[in-house]
């Protein structure tokens, strides 16, 4: 699912290049099928989700993928849930703000670094959108 989704198993944010295989993660499934896949990572009382992919759109699949990793998160002491989005990916932008996710800081031209540790990141993302940003959002969580 990693490598149909992202072209390969390596994901990069905030300028950091991690094999999402060798994360901890969860697995959402609608009867046999596996639909999607959350992979995290945990560093103080920050908890990154690194990736973030359904199969099956409008089924709320990526919703509860995102409600396990806050259960998760909160359990282990995490204060905050966050995650990168591109510039272009407006769909995951409107999905997360639904959520009530913050947007946080814009980490101007990080995709045009991040090339240097992939280089096989398009240009181009969806929509024919010029890929050149990082979106960080947040999701606040209780204190357990």
């Amino acid at each position: 699912m990693l490598t149909r989704s992202w072209g390969s198993t390596r994901v990069v944010s905030r300028g950091r290049l991690r094999d999402a295989q060798d994360l901890p993660g969860f697995v959402a499934g609608l009867g046999d099928e596996r639909v999607g896949l959350l992979t995290w990572s945990v560093e103080g009382d920050d908890c990154e989700v690194v990736t973030l992919n359904s199969l099956a759109e409008r089924r709320g699949v990526g919703r509860a993928l995102l409600a396990a990793a806050a259960e998760e998160a909160t359990a282990l002491g995490c204060r905050r849930l966050w995650l990168i989005t591109t510039n272009d990916n407006l769909p995951a932008l409107r999905f997360y703000q639904r959520l009530g996710w913050d947007l946080v800081p814009l980490h101007r031209g990080a995709v045009d670094e991040a090339r240097r540790l992939k280089p096989e990141i398009s240009h181009v993302g969806l929509d024919g959108i010029a890929l050149r940003h990082e979106l960080e959002l947040e999701l606040s969580l209780p204190r357990p």
